[in-house]
């Protein structure tokens, strides 16, 4: 017989083993856990109490204080990873904001450190949409468009003020050439080399399912779109030379975005990198399923569940969801 040959095997009988609860979590392939979630947060400046997010049902924009009473019931949870973003009280044509020592980002993860150490792993959104009046990911030209560099160099910037602060991870969101490399030559310069890492949006969709985040983090484009630098939702081995090209500029975690919708290119990336890889659960794919919840006609939790199984089954090593909190605690009541 070929070594390749398949060894025969007697008839299946697969249901012995879907019997029970017990037997089918025995012999389960992918499972999903506190651990595997990542929470994404809001913090904004000039409030004196946290908002709900009309679009985004169960998610506030926090003031500081809300926001550490928040993350110490996710961490009871067992959540241990978060990814900030911040909404300034200022914004201007270069999202200066974003690099400013006492910055609402700068500030919320002092205060997060602060009070949680190393038990929590503080990832920062190093990008300038939620700081610039205008809404796009960079100062803007004449003619409207992103000017690539300038985005870069401003990402680079407060990149080094983010981990001043003490994140872990910054994550660059912008998709602007060369960002991963000149982030991580400032982090280097700036002694930061053995303690903050990268967690690159290397495969980020020019997508319609960001709507809900856009309202909680105030940053829709006030003129045209993004698919000028976000890439088009009809391409997959583009996505994945983005990887490769962000894993060859130093990354050290992988981000594919929205994720349900490109399961595909979450399998790809990670086949063809191997690196740590997370996909984002984003904004309008948790907004429908609560949505639809809410008016009876979906199981919401089981729907959560499976959504989320699934994008770890596909090869995401973490998954940035909205409903980390919630998901969290059912695991943990199992």
């Amino acid at each position: 017989m070929s070594p390749l040959t398949p060894a025969p095997f007697p008839a299946a009988r697969p249901r012995r083993l879907r019997r029970t609860p017990a037997l089918r979590e025995l012999v389960r392939e992918t499972t999903l856990t506190p651990s595997s979630l990542v929470a994404p947060l809001f913090v904004k400046e000039g409030i004196d109490a946290p908002q709900p997010v009309a679009s985004l049902p169960g998610v506030h924009q926090h003031t500081v204080d809300s926001l550490l009473a928040e993350v110490k019931d996710l961490q009871a949870a067992g959540i241990r990873s978060v990814l900030l973003f911040g909404i300034p009280a200022l914004k201007d044509a270069v999202g200066s904001q974003a690099e400013a020592a006492d910055g609402i980002v700068q500030r919320a993860v002092r205060a997060l450190k602060d009070a949680a150490g190393d038990d929590l792993v503080v990832v920062t959104d190093t990008c300038l949409d939620e700081f610039t009046h205008h809404g796009h990911c960079g100062p803007v030209r004449a003619d409207g468009t992103v000017d690539n560099d300038a985005a870069v160099a401003g990402y680079a910037r407060a990149a080094v003020a983010q981990a001043d602060a003490g994140a872990d991870l910054v994550a660059p969101s912008g998709m602007m050439d060369g960002q991963v490399t000149a982030i991580r030559e400032a982090l280097d310069a700036a002694g930061h080399a053995e303690r903050v890492g990268i967690m690159a949006y290397c495969t980020k969709y020019a997508s319609a399912f960001y709507g809900p985040f856009r309202d909680a983090a105030e940053c829709a484009p006030r003129f045209g779109d993004r698919s000028g630098y976000q890439m088009d939702p009809g391409n997959a081995e583009e996505g994945v030379r983005e990887a490769l090209a962000d894993a060859a500029e130093g990354a050290d975690v992988l981000l594919v975005k929205p994720a349900v919708p490109y399961l595909d290119v979450v399998w790809r990336v990670k086949q063809a990198t191997g690196l740590p890889l997370a996909a984002y659960h984003v904004s309008g794919e948790y907004a429908m399923v609560a949505a639809a919840a809410e008016r009876g006609w979906v199981d919401g939790d089981r729907i959560l569940a499976e959504t989320l199984l699934g994008i770890r089954r596909a090869g995401a090593d973490l998954v940035i969801t909205y409903a980390a909190g919630e998901m969290a605690r059912r695991l943990s009541d199992r």
